[in-house]
């Protein structure tokens, strides 16, 4: 066991030399530390600009964005083009899937499709996914949709999904291949990306609503820009991954430039390819759920609506659909990627190689027909629903009306309030801006190394000179409280399920399940039970982060070379010394990817959880969508980005290193 401890601080040694200064990398941290410190003790006499930057000192970004903003809607007549997008093809493809799924009564006037086609037609598409529980599945989602007395506003989600979901994997598609194509157009679009990822959803609303108009279009044009990114990386990645003996065989065939695209690389990187399908899928579910803001019809509304009046059975119920609608998606979309292609001997009849599909329209021909006769099978009206929201809504209140409950609830309220979040709050709010940019770049260097650091300095001083610096610490102190008290429930967690082959499978497909989540869902229980204050936002933001942190704690556990656990248990290690010394070591850099998603998904959930309020930027975003103030919009939106992004090069940065020193990559 002593030659870890030996090779990790070599390791470590070897790290923190700087050989471009004459300091050591410890003695430049601890001097960093030193004036972060001093700067903080020495708040009552330092000058004023050190502890925030002077109004006169704050640049209008948000006036220099609405000028350029302006310029390109009013002089270049961007607008016009869009508009003429927003009321021709992608209105008239909104309106076609709208009328095809609930019946929105405009031109082409197609007649809505009965539910019992569309469930039976979902069945027999997830047989042939994944046999029988798919097809339960698949049907029983839309069953619950009907029977519930959800199936117009499911629809309505479902209409602006079937557009945006098809185009944003053909835009993202195409883009990915050109990325694969030209490695300067790779480069150039990579950090353009990643701002896109970590942008917060409110920055997308209003610039749809501005170029597109409010409602559906705008809803849909958000939800395409949301849900590209993955599919570029994804396709990117694919292709990338080609391997050259595919390649060879390709061009050996005498393929042309077209023919090799078509028919060697984009199967070759099928796998790849329907990942980014999956992603694109689960991603525009989520964006249109929250576009309920601009005025998006569907099931967001209906929860947005429900949460609003504290109307918490009918919540859950919405909830429920939307989370069986995520997880069918999910699940389908992930066997299609695992399901490879069959192949049939030459001379098979047709109706056999397509016994699946002839399968498909008969059961949507033969239940539409049924349809006509039955009424039932066409529609289900309010009163045939069996939603059972005002009793759930009894039900739910009167628990929470327990005294046991109440006392526990309110105890934690009172703690985790008056105890740990205000007092947190209020400190990070009491440091001087110069000490806290400081600290966060003393962080980056310690864990990152110099670029890193540089990259903290740059964005946080764009933080700090944006005029957002409060409401930017009040976000990032939900985010750091969240993700510490996440640690301490998704660590021991995943530590616990890594031990045994069941509980790892439980626990990782209780994972799986949760990520498929809307984010949405997650406010549910925090209203429930702690009301409209920071617990519950905080509380909200840990459902939602505990996710990853558990599952890449039992990921990076469970591929622990089988070797290194033997030699430990040969040398007489106790299992507190295996875990501490050997596993877990070996599985952080894996574990960062946890933490890493954490954070991203922790900024992204306190943003949402501006509607049961917060005074961080989320609020203030939430504002902007009442006006036209896109300058604001996209500054605040960057505010939360860069400090993201901070974070994300800093661990990414740490678990590469830490993969190298170990030998892992």
């Amino acid at each position: 066991m002593s030659c870890w401890g030996q090779s990790d601080m070599a390791n470590i040694a070897t790290d923190m030399s700087d050989g471009s200064t004459g300091l050591s990398k410890t003695r430049i941290i601890q001097i960093m530390i030193a004036v972060a410190v001093l700067l903080t003790a020495a708040k009552p006499i330092l000058p004023d600009f050190l502890i925030r930057l002077p109004e006169a000192w704050i640049p209008p970004m948000a006036v220099w964005m609405d000028a350029i903003f302006n310029f390109i809607i009013d002089d270049l007549k961007l607008a016009v083009l869009t508009r003429w997008i927003a009321e021709g093809p992608l209105e008239f493809m909104l309106d076609t899937t709208a009328n095809l799924l609930f019946g929105k009564r405009r031109w082409p006037n197609f007649e809505p499709i009965p539910w019992t086609a569309i469930a039976a037609t979902a069945a027999v598409i997830g047989y042939y996914l994944g046999g029988w529980r798919m097809a339960l599945l698949a049907g029983g989602t839309f069953v619950w949709t009907a029977l519930i007395g959800q199936w117009k506003i499911a629809m309505q989600t479902m209409s602006v999904l079937a557009v945006a979901a098809p185009m944003a994997f053909l835009i993202g598609l195409f883009l990915g291949i050109i990325a694969w194509k030209w490695a300067w157009f790779d480069r150039a679009i990579k950090p353009i990306l990643s701002v896109l990822q970590t942008l917060p959803f409110f920055t997308y609303l209003l610039p749809a609503v501005i170029f597109f108009k409010v409602g559906p279009t705008a809803g849909a044009v958000a939800t395409i820009i949301y849900a590209i990114p993955p599919m570029i990386l994804m396709t990117t990645l694919g292709l990338k991954k080609v391997s050259p003996e595919v390649v060879e065989a390709g061009k050996m065939a005498g393929c042309s430039k077209w023919q090799m695209l078509r028919s060697v690389y984009i199967p070759a990187a099928r796998t790849e390819i329907l990942v980014g399908v999956n992603q694109v899928i689960m991603l525009c579910l989520a964006m249109v759920v929250l576009t309920a803001f601009i005025g998006m019809p569907g099931l967001g509304a209906k929860l947005l609506a429900m949460m609003g009046s504290f109307k918490l059975g009918r919540s859950f119920e919405i909830g429920v659909t939307i989370v069986l609608i995520a997880v069918m998606l999910d699940r389908m979309s992930k066997a299609w990627v695992i399901k490879l292609p069959e192949h049939f001997e030459r001379g098979t009849p047709w109706w056999k190689r397509h016994g699946y599909a002839l399968a498909t329209v008969a059961a949507f021909v033969a239940f539409v027909l049924i349809a006509q006769v039955v009424q039932v099978a066409d529609h289900i009206t309010r009163q045939q629903s069996f939603t059972q929201g005002k009793e759930l809504d009894n039900l739910i209140k009167g628990i929470l009306a327990i005294d046991a409950i109440q006392a526990v609830t309110e105890w934690l309220r009172w703690f985790l309030n008056v105890w740990v979040l205000i007092p947190f709050r209020n400190a990070l709010l009491w440091i001087p801006t110069s000490a806290f940019i400081l600290g966060i770049v003393t962080l980056s260097y310690y864990l990152g190394g110099k670029r890193p650091a540089i990259y903290a300095a740059i964005f946080f001083s764009i933080v700090a000179l944006s005029g957002w610096w409060d409401r930017s610490v009040i976000t990032l102190y939900a985010v750091i409280s969240a993700v510490i008290i996440s640690t301490f429930i998704g660590i021991p967690l995943g530590i616990a399920a890594s031990r045994s082959d069941k509980w790892s499978k439980r626990i990782l497909l209780a994972c799986d399940t949760a990520q498929t989540f809307p984010s949405f869902i997650y406010l549910i229980p925090a209203i429930m039970l702690f009301g409209v204050n920071d617990v519950a936002v905080v509380f909200s933001i840990v459902i939602f982060t505990t996710v990853p942190l558990t599952r890449y704690t039992i990921e990076g556990l469970r591929t622990v070379p089988a070797e290194m656990t033997e030699a430990a248990d040969m040398s007489g290690a106790t299992a507190k010394q295996k875990l501490m010394s050997v596993q877990l070591p070996l599985a952080l850099p894996t574990m960062a990817v946890g933490f890493n998603q954490a954070i991203i998904f922790a900024f992204f959930m306190v943003i949402i959880a501006a509607f049961i309020g917060t005074q961080d930027l989320g609020q203030e975003l939430q504002k902007t969508l009442a006006g036209t103030e896109l300058g604001k919009n996209i500054v605040l939106g960057m505010n939360v980005s860069l400090m993201a992004l901070t974070f994300d090069l800093t661990i990414m940065s740490w678990a590469e290193k830490r993969k190298k020193a170990l030998g892992l990559g």
